[in-house]
């Protein structure tokens, strides 16, 4: 697919960070998209800054849709086929995803089940729902946005990353078996398997959102407390109002101090799908941590490992503790 003029493109997650900048992209060379997100403020700054660039003609859509639920994602897909008249779809980007439910022990099981289905359930669903509109499509491609977390489930030591990590691997290991799986039922259509490392996006404050925690202004004593506990801070230090600075410094470094920015990443996503990767790394991270795990997997989760990589500058500006 050495262009995507004239293609009609789905989007998910296209409400902020890299899937708005995939439907920028996209929307620029004249590809058609259709775009979902569960804001549809955030989704109608992506249509317009989509469609600034756009050649004339180029038709840039906006569906609200939860991904983990899959009448909503059946309902996307019927307002796809109805508001670009069309029966086919040529690039799926299963985009969206949230983090949360780092641990099985500390943190409550219903934000672990939501991350899970959000990250993995929504890709499966999503895939389900379009598959036959990209197989009517001449030639198409499935672009599965997995992690460097799908390959290596780790954040540093005593940090568990249990939720977002088990479905970052589901969505990998996913993504490989359809390979086979069109071959044999539908050759014409493509996958690939996005592993990013850190890229700088909204991830941090969109994911409380969802799973509905507090702003950190808005957190309570309570709130405040369990956070104390979770990271075995000593009441009272730092001061209330300091520990909400500190948690909300926490998401914008996340975003401003990536090593790689949300366009970066969406760039180099849409020149690997061009060339037909199925194997997508996105970052020098990525391909830092990628080469370690595959030369020393026992090593993977020891300490001693994770301090090789901040030694070689990888992780400077991603902190997951107030």
């Amino acid at each position: 697919m050495d262009s995507f003029r004239d293609r009609v493109a789905v989007v998910t997650g296209g409400g902020t960070g890299m899937g708005r900048e995939l439907v920028k992209e996209l929307a620029a060379e004249g590809c058609h998209v259709a775009t979902c997100d569960v804001s549809a403020e955030h989704m109608e700054q992506t249509r317009a800054e989509s469609l600034r660039d756009a050649p004339a003609g180029t038709r840039v859509t906006t569906h609200r849709c939860d991904v983990s639920d899959e009448r909503q994602v059946l309902a996307f897909r019927d307002a796809v086929r109805a508001e670009h008249a069309t029966d086919r779809v040529h690039l799926l980007f299963n985009n969206a995803g949230i983090g949360g439910g780092g641990s099985l022990f500390t943190d409550d099981r219903a934000e672990w089940e939501r991350t899970f289905a959000v990250d993995f359930w929504g890709v499966y669903y999503c895939t389900r729902a379009f598959l036959q509109m990209l197989v009517a499509a001449d030639a198409a491609r499935i672009v599965n946005t997995s992690s460097v977390n799908g390959f290596w489930a780790c954040l540093g030591p005593g940090v568990p990353h249990t939720a977002y990590s088990a479905a970052k691997f589901a969505v990998k290991g996913f993504s490989e078996a359809l390979i086979n799986d069109l071959r044999v039922n539908a050759p014409h259509v493509g996958v690939s398997v996005v592993m990013p490392g850190h890229v700088g996006t909204e991830i941090v404050a969109n994911s409380a959102a969802v799973l509905g925690r507090p702003s950190a202004k808005e957190m309570t004593d309570k709130d405040l407390a369990a956070v104390r506990e979770r990271f075995k801070l000593p009441p009272g230090v730092p001061g209330d109002d300091q520990l909400r600075a500190m948690i909300h410094q926490v998401g914008e470094d996340f975003r401003d101090k990536a090593p790689l920015s949300a366009a970066g990443a969406a760039t180099i996503i849409l020149d690997a799908v061009r060339a037909g990767k199925w194997r997508i790394l996105v970052g020098e991270d990525a391909v830092a941590i990628d080469a370690l795990v595959r030369a020393r997997p026992e090593d993977a989760y020891e300490p001693s490992f994770t301090d090789e990589l901040r030694a070689k500058g990888l992780f400077a500006a991603l902190r997951v503790a107030p």
